[in-house]
């Protein structure tokens, strides 16, 4: 096997010797095109039991609501499971802040996303595609306007109930409200790739 040590000189990369990225190319050239044969096979106890096993991971959030046992004065208490001590349940007490703190640290940067949808899921004809969907199957359209979705409860006045602070207020003088006097258009910039180098 032939380690590659690269090295960033500027904005481009050099590889110590050119002839061992050509011979790379020239292994990996027939192999990309060849047709692979993928084996799959059904799962033992069903496919009901494998879209539970893998919706949870790819749906759930840092934390789900019924591991959260109180919050109160600020402080958060939520369950977690000791896998060095037998593998018991014990109760956690955070702060607010530092609860929000380790929580976020789940939530990705802007630009990832954590699933990617394709065929009839895509996002480009989904809305067309999932009806045809349904055409075929028979199935009579959702109802869109049956049910109303709530109004969301705006994150100012959460943080607020958990930590008995506000974010409308002035962070200097603590009397003062914070008003909005410009609101600034959103500009999305692709995620940052750190040097691993």
């Amino acid at each position: 096997m032939v380690q590659r040590n690269w090295r960033r000189d500027s904005d481009a990369l050099h590889a110590p010797h050119a002839h061992e990225a050509l011979s790379a190319t020239l292994h990996l050239d027939p192999v990309r095109n060849a047709k692979w044969v993928v084996y799959a096979k059904a799962p033992f106890a069903g496919p009901q039991q494998m879209v539970d096993y893998v919706g949870r991971y790819t749906q759930r959030v840092a934390i789900s609501n019924h591991r959260i046992v109180d919050i109160e004065n600020g402080q958060v208490k939520f369950n977690w499971r000791d896998y060095s001590d037998n593998n018991r349940q014990k109760i956690m007490t955070l702060s607010a802040e530092e609860f929000i703190r380790r929580f976020l640290l789940h939530v990705l940067p802007s630009g990832f996303h954590r699933i990617r949808y394709y065929g009839f899921l895509g996002n480009r004809y989904r809305k067309e595609k999932l009806e045809y969907c349904r055409q075929l199957l028979g199935m009579t359209p959702p109802n869109e306007g049956s049910s109303q979705p709530q109004p969301c409860e705006d994150y100012r006045d959460r943080y607020e109930k958990l930590t008995s602070h506000s974010l409308r207020e002035c962070p200097v003088c603590h009397r003062g409200r914070m008003i909005t006097v410009k609101l600034l258009a959103k500009h999305r910039s692709p995620p940052a790739i750190s040097d691993t180098s």
